[in-house]
C-alpha cells in the first residue's frame, strides 16, 4: 500500500474512531433524547449518525491534505489545533447524552465552534479544498448550537 493511501485512511479513521468511541460510550443518552423537549427543525435521531459519519470523512480527508504538505512548524501547529478539535468534539456528548448538562454542553459547543472556525482559517492558509471541506462541519456544529440552547432552555 502506498505511504499516501496509508496516510489518507488513517487521517480519515481517527475522526471516525473518535466519533464511534464517542458515541459508544453515550449511546445510552439516546433513549433520554428521544423523550426531550426540542425544538422546530429537529432532525430524527436516525440523521445524526450518518451526518457525523459524512462530516468525519470529510474531516479526515481535509487534516490528509494538510497533513501531506511539507512538514513545518506551522503545519504541525495546525493539526495540533485539529487534533485538540476533535478532542473537544470527542468530550461533547459526555457533557449533553451522558451527564445531562445542557447548558454547559451548549457553552461547550461555542469552545467547539470556536475551535473548527480556526481550523478553516489556518487550513485555508495551507489548503483551500481543506478548508472547504470543514465547512459543512461549522455549520452542522452552528445548527446543533440552535438545537442545544433550546434542549438547555426547555428541559
Amino acid at each position: 500500500m502506498k505511504k499516501d493511501t496509508r496516510k489518507l485512511i488513517t487521517c480519515i479513521a481517527v475522526p471516525l474512531a473518535t466519533g464511534a468511541v464517542s458515541g459508544f460510550f453515550t449511546r445510552n443518552g439516546m433513549k433520554v433524547f428521544a423523550k426531550l423537549n426540542k425544538p422546530p427543525l429537529s432532525p430524527p435521531g436516525w440523521l445524526f449518525p450518518v451526518v457525523w459519519t459524512i462530516l468525519f470523512i470529510m474531516m479526515g480527508i481535509a487534516s490528509f491534505l494538510i497533513a501531506s504538505r511539507p512538514k513545518s512548524r506551522d503545519r504541525d501547529r495546525v493539526l495540533a489545533l485539529y487534533g485538540i478539535q476533535l478532542a473537544v468534539n470527542f468530550l461533547w456528548p459526555f457533557f449533553f447524552f451522558g451527564a445531562g448538562w445542557y447548558g454547559f454542553a451548549f457553552l461547550w459547543l461555542i469552545f467547539l465552534w470556536g475551535l473548527v472556525y480556526g481550523c478553516i482559517r489556518t487550513f485555508g492558509k495551507f489548503s483551500r479544498n481543506a478548508a472547504y471541506l470543514m465547512i459543512p462541519y461549522l455549520a452542522w456544529l452552528t445548527f446543533a448550537g440552535y438545537l442545544n440552547l433550546f434542549i438547555a432552555l426547555w428541559n
